[in-house]
C-alpha cells in the first residue's frame, strides 16, 4: 500500500505541475483541435497527462523494490515493454504528426516485447476446436499480441470524454486485483492497486472539469497495462477462466469491433478514419447534453455527464465477471448478453427510441 499511495501522490503532484505551468509547454502539449468529429472540448487543454501516470508507476515500482523485489521488478518490466506504444502516443500528443499506422506498429512492438520479456501467451480460450491451435507457440504468441495491441488501441478509441477511459480502467483493474487476491497472487494485486493509484492521481484533475487530458500516450498506457495484466492473471492462476479476461474488457473490445464493422460495411469508409458516431458520442449528443441544458456553466458539464453512462455500461461486464471468474459457461453467456445489450442501446439511440430508464 505504501508504494501504491506513493504512486497516487506523485501522479497527483505531477498532474498539478503540468496544469500549473502549462504556459511553459502549451505550444506543444495542448490540444487545439476543436473541429474533428471526435473532439468535444472548447478550450486548449494539455494532453500529456499520461506522462504523470507513467512516471508515478516508475516511482511506485522503484519503491516496491525495497520491500518486494519480484513484484517491483515485474512492474518495471511491464513499464519497459510498454515504451514503444506509450512513446508513440506521447509523440503524437506533442507533434500531432505520428500516423495511426505508425502508432499501431508501435503497439504491436510493445505486445511482442510482452511476449518476449514477460512470456505473455494465450494457451487456452476454452473452445475445443481452437485450443489445439493455441498449443502451437507461434499461434499462442500471435493471438496474445493481437489481444494486447487491440486492447491498447481500444482504450484510445473510448477516450473521448472527461474521466471516461480512466474510470473504465480503474473499474477493470479493481476486478483484476480482486481476482488476483482471491487466488493469493499478491504480485498482481500490488501492480493492480499501484496502477489504480497512479490513474486516480490524474483522474482527480481530469474529472469533471477536464483540466488535463490523457492523450494518446496515456490511453495506450492504460489499455496496454490492462491487456498485459489480464493475460498474466490467466497464465499465473489456472483456476481463472480465460473468459474472465474477455468479459472485464468487453466494453472497449466490442466498441472497437463494432466501430470497425460500422465504418466498413455501413458507412463504406476506412475503419481507421475518425467519425462522430461512437456510442459515447451518441450518448453525449442525444442524452447528456439535454440533462439540465440551461446550466451550461455548471460544475458537471455535458462532457462530464457523459462518462458515468459508460462507467455503468462497463460495470455490467466487469462486476459479473468478478463474481463468476471461475465459471467459463456463465462468462460466455454474459459476454454474448453484453454484446446484444450494447447493440440494443446503440440502435435505440440512433433511431431516437431512447428507453425512458436511460434518460
Amino acid at each position: 500500500m505504501a508504494a501504491a499511495f506513493t504512486a497516487f501522490l506523485f501522479s497527483c503532484l505531477l498532474t498539478i505541475l503540468i496544469i500549473r505551468y502549462r504556459f511553459i509547454h502549451e505550444k506543444i502539449s495542448t490540444d487545439t483541435d476543436f473541429d474533428s468529429p471526435q473532439k468535444f472540448h472548447t478550450v486548449a487543454v494539455p494532453r500529456i497527462g499520461g506522462s504523470a501516470i507513467f512516471l508515478a508507476l516508475l516511482l511506485g515500482g522503484s519503491v516496491r523494490l525495497i520491500s518486494d523485489w519480484s513484484s517491483g521488478i515485474l512492474l518495471l518490466q511491464i513499464l519497459v515493454c510498454c515504451l514503444p506504444a506509450f512513446l508513440s502516443g506521447l509523440l503524437e500528443d506533442l507533434t500531432k504528426r505520428i500516423s495511426p499506422l505508425t502508432r499501431l506498429i508501435a503497439c504491436f512492438g510493445s505486445s511482442i516485447l510482452a511476449y518476449w520479456v514477460l512470456g505473455t501467451s494465450v494457451a487456452s480460450i476454452s473452445i475445443s476446436w481452437i485450443d489445439p491451435l493455441l498449443a502451437l507457440p507461434f499461434v499462442a504468441a500471435t493471438v496474445s499480441c493481437l489481444m494486447i495491441a487491440g486492447l491498447t488501441n481500444s482504450y484510445n478509441i473510448i477516450d473521448g470524454f472527461n474521466g471516461l477511459a480512466c474510470m473504465v480502467g480503474i473499474i477493470t483493474l479493481s476486478a483484476i486485483g480482486y481476482v488476483a487476491f482471491r487466488n493469493n497472487d499478491h504480485t498482481l494485486v500490488f501492480i493492480a492497486v499501484a496502477t489504480i493509484g497512479s490513474i486516480l492521481g490524474f483522474f482527480t484533475w481530469n474529472f469533471p472539469r477536464g483540466l488535463i487530458f490523457l492523450g494518446d500516450g496515456g490511453a495506450y498506457l492504460i489499455g496496454y497495462w490492462i491487456g498485459v495484466l489480464s493475460i498474466l492473471l490467466i497464465m499465473r492462476n489456472p483456476a481463472v477462466s480465460p473468459w474472465f479476461a474477455c468479459l472485464i474488457n468487453i466494453y472497449p473490445i466490442f466498441e472497437t469491433l463494432f466501430s470497425i464493422w460500422r465504418k466498413k460495411f455501413i458507412k463504406k469508409m476506412s475503419p481507421g478514419m475518425p467519425d462522430g458516431t461512437h456510442l459515447h458520442m451518441l450518448i453525449y449528443g442525444r442524452i447528456a447534453r439535454w440533462i439540465n441544458p440551461h446550466q451550461s456553466n455548471s460544475f458537471f458539464s455535458s462532457n462530464a455527464r457523459t462518462s458515468p453512462f459508460l462507467w455503468i455500461l462497463s460495470s455490467l461486464g466487469v462486476f459479473p465477471a468478478a463474481i463468476w471468474w471461475q465459471s467459463t459457461w456463465i462468462l460466455e453467456i454474459l459476454t454474448a448478453v453484453f454484446c446484444l445489450f450494447y447493440v440494443y442501446i446503440y440502435r435505440s439511440i440512433v433511431q431516437f427510441k431512447i428507453p425512458r430508464w436511460l434518460k
